[in-house]
């Protein structure tokens, strides 16, 4: 089973237990987990495979973070012809490595409202 998730701008192929490089971005306090909720397309073990409009309702893909780190180092370097100007930069981008942990429907929150809703729907019947 593999799922196309969208991320940053662009899209992932992943599989459960992959390990990813993706942006880096503010985690806040739970920094361990990262859920991916735009969903583009997925394929079950069994070859079906279903294709979002744009996304899958429902479904996400839940990541744990591995580790964050430096990607390789660019250099940037601009220079005039024939006139003794050169100047020379580096760039390293940080990115996040993650591992795919689960590929899989969200989990329904249930407030008290909802619960004595459904509650009363089974005694009525």
């Amino acid at each position: 089973m593999y799922a196309i998730v969208e991320d940053s701008g662009t899209q992932i192929k992943v599989a459960e237990g992959d390990i990813i490089d993706i942006d880096v971005r503010d985690l806040g306090k739970d920094d361990s987990s990262i859920t991916f909720d735009r969903v583009l397309a997925l394929q079950d073990g069994d070859g079906a495979a279903t294709l979002g409009t744009p996304y899958i309702d429902g479904m996400t893909v839940t990541a744990k973070v591995v580790e964050e780190r430096l990607g390789e180092k660019i250099d940037v370097i601009k220079f005039k012809r024939r006139k003794g100007y050169k100047r020379k930069q580096g760039h390293r981008q940080k990115y996040l490595r993650v591992q795919v942990t689960g590929i899989g429907a969200a989990k329904k929150k249930t407030t008290k409202k909802s619960a004595a809703k459904k509650a009363e729907a089974t005694d009525s019947e």
